[in-house]
């Protein structure tokens, strides 16, 4: 039986969601058609037509989905958020008081962020990367090792510059070479187990219960987050008079309630949601995620680049989990392209260092930041409350510091990678 040398490609991506599609465009756009870029993903041609998911989109990710030619596709589909009010009070409180708004704009004419159904956005960025000719692989990434030094590949001394390459078996027994493998695949990614990079981090007794609903009147672009002793709830807005709910809830609480029958559920939700905007009607199916908070140990191994969700997992109170992933793929792809366009190794230990200086401490301290925000608003304290609605008032009286937290909403704050400022790599 003859056997098959394995495919050379630069840089292989096992996951095609947002940042592994995101990684693969930014790459080929850049670099061209001599850059071999490969996703490998069993939900590679899957339908997401059934699929009510939405995500808030802030400025900075919108300016890198445009600079890759993505938002264009998909712009129509986009809500604008117009404008954003935060409360804090019991569940049962007649009356919400609001103790904090900001305007939606970060410039004249531009939102400081966009609520998109998943599905859509997804589709763009599929049909993107086909357009510019990366190779998809509808199957997981089995294993990989790093390839054995030979007479024409000596090892150094030491580090991981041991290897040239990464020899990369798929499911389907395909085999590849690479010179990068980029784990985009998750939470409960395998190409991290399998390169050894543990996790730190702890679960909360909370999950995520999400939906979508209608409504008799317009949200006018409005997004809400109400601190209930729980946790969050938020609405945000969708096209037409529809909301995308995210509404966190203590664990066993979330799964008594996602146990109700459908009349018992929209009761909850409604209790939640009020009547602002008239009645309600439950337009999505219900999920349940259970939250937590992780950061790998490392983003980077032998080869190996942990970008999204792979890398970490943050409380959805301050709704930029998928936004950090795209800065990873920002910061990830400048470094690829810099070093390509220098002959240097896009997968050597030099390049991915400049990754993880770049990446490991913003989201170490986005993290920390989250989970003191989640302390902070989830819990009974009548002290605490005070205090917190306190600040909330002095921060809603100081122009200034409202646009600094709404330009670190945006993602505009610091050390920002050009795709992510709308610049061209």
């Amino acid at each position: 039986m003859r056997i098959m040398a394995p495919k050379d490609v630069d840089v292989l991506i096992a996951g095609g969601g947002f940042a592994g599609l995101t990684l693969a465009i930014a790459l080929r756009q850049a670099l061209g058609p001599s850059f071999a870029v490969m996703v490998a993903d069993p939900a590679l041609g899957v339908s997401r037509a059934d699929d009510e998911r939405a995500s808030a989109i802030v400025a900075a990710a919108r300016r890198l989905f445009e600079t890759i030619g993505v938002w264009q596709a998909v712009s129509g589909e986009a809500q604008p958020i117009l404008d954003m009010v935060v409360t804090d009070s019991r569940l049962d409180d007649a009356v919400r008081p609001v103790f904090l708004t900001f305007a939606g704009e970060i410039e004249p004419d531009e939102p400081f962020a966009h609520v998109i159904e998943n599905r859509y956005l997804i589709d763009a960025l599929a049909a993107r990367a086909q357009e510019l000719g990366v190779e998809f692989h509808p199957t997981a990434v089995a294993k990989f090792a790093p390839q054995v030094a030979d007479a024409m590949h000596p090892p150094s001394r030491g580090g991981w510059e041991s290897a040239q390459r990464l020899d990369v078996e798929l499911a389907d027994g395909s085999a590849f070479s690479a010179r990068l493998l980029v784990a985009a695949d998750g939470a409960r990614s395998a190409i991290r187990g399998r390169a050894g990079i543990a996790t730190h981090g702890w679960s909360y007794d909370q999950s995520a219960i999400v939906t979508s609903v209608s409504h008799e009147r317009d949200h006018e672009g409005r997004a809400e987050e109400h601190f209930l002793p729980a946790g969050p709830f938020a609405i945000l807005p969708l096209k037409g008079r529809r909301s995308s709910i995210v509404w966190t809830e203590h664990t066993r609480e979330a799964e008594r309630i996602m146990a109700l029958p459908d009349a018992a559920f929209h009761a909850e939700l409604e209790h939640r949601f009020k009547l602002h905007l008239g009645g309600i009607t439950l337009v999505g199916a219900r999920r349940v995620h259970p939250l937590g908070f992780f950061v790998a140990r490392s983003f980077i191994a032998e080869r190996i680049a942990l970008v999204g969700d792979a890398a970490h997992v943050i409380h959805p109170i301050a709704g930029q989990g998928l936004n950090m992933g795209l800065k990873d793929v920002a910061a990830l792809a400048e470094v690829i392209v810099d070093a390509a366009r220098l002959g240097l190794d896009p997968g050597s230990a030099t390049v991915l260092e400049r990754y993880q200086r770049w990446r490991r401490f913003d989201t170490m301290a986005m993290g920390i930041a989250t989970d003191g925000l989640n302390r902070l608003f989830s819990n009974r304290s009548d002290a605490l409350r005070l205090a917190r609605d306190i600040g909330l008032g002095l921060v809603d009286r100081a122009p200034n510091l409202k646009r600094l937290f709404i330009r670190e909403a945006a993602g505009l704050v610091g050390e920002v990678p050009k795709l992510l400022r709308g610049e061209v790599l």
